[in-house]
């Protein structure tokens, strides 16, 4: 690896953590001796690349560092365009749109002899189906991140209607369905809901007043509680949601 590389290796790896790396941690990725790290740290900062730390505590980089677009890889590039692919193929039509915009601004940036990874890619995902979705998945996500309500009209697997207000947590893709992780008011409880099974949404005003960070923290820490239970329901359990299971 070229040495103008390996810096800007390093400052990816610490970019990418809020938490101090070690040099033996940087060393093991880059595969080279902790005594090059040192002395390559030592350069970023005399070149005023705003490290914080020191040898045997770790390193940190300062949030507020900005560096102007640098090159991507082969393999970055192709990580972009599979992941791309996937989601424009199965993301609700919003994010379907937007990761086709991306392909466009990448490919209009790169250098001519890397555009055959997007013309050409080596790797592909399969085209997938999607079940039609009764909620309004940007809306939703919007929702989401301001922290609001969403009144929800749901039936289950039998047919059974129901009416809940949720607070949404985050949307999960599958290959076949969506599903929407929320707390629910009426279960006092998180539960799991296929968008397909929504049969009406309505996006209320009212916030729920849990930071988004921190409800979906209480989700994620009830999820690993209750994993190993079984498989759960797509609506009674706050167990990991699988599109195939049915709701209460």
């Amino acid at each position: 690896m070229r040495r103008a590389d390996r810096l800007f290796q390093i400052i990816q790896i610490l970019r990418r953590s809020a938490r101090p790396i070690t040099a033996d941690a940087v060393a093991q990725e880059l595969e080279v001796s902790k005594r090059t790290v040192y002395r390559d740290i030592a350069d970023l900062i005399g070149q005023r690349v705003p490290i914080r730390g020191e040898a045997g505590l770790g390193y940190v980089l300062d949030g507020h560092f900005d560096m102007p677009p640098l090159m991507l890889t082969a393999d970055e590039i192709e990580a972009a365009v599979l992941g791309a692919q996937w989601v424009a193929g199965r993301g609700d039509p919003v994010l379907a749109g937007a990761a086709r915009d991306l392909i466009a601004k990448i490919t209009t940036v790169v250098p001519e002899h890397l555009r055959q990874f997007f013309a050409q890619p080596a790797i592909g995902t399969r085209p997938g189906r999607i079940a039609a979705d009764g909620i309004d998945i940007a809306r939703t996500r919007a929702w989401i991140h301001s922290g609001r309500k969403i009144r929800i009209g749901y039936r289950n697997e039998q047919g059974e209607a129901s009416e809940r207000i949720i607070w949404p947590v985050m949307v999960g893709y599958f290959d076949a369905v969506r599903m929407l992780a929320a707390w629910c008011e009426l279960r006092q409880d998180f539960r799991h809901f296929r968008t397909d099974r929504v049969a009406a949404a309505e996006f209320l005003d009212e916030r729920h007043g849990c930071r988004p960070g921190e409800l979906r923290g209480r989700w994620t820490a009830q999820l690993g509680i209750k994993h190993g239970r079984g498989h759960g329901t797509t609506e009674t359990s706050a167990s990991p949601p699988s599109p195939d299971t049915s709701s209460d």
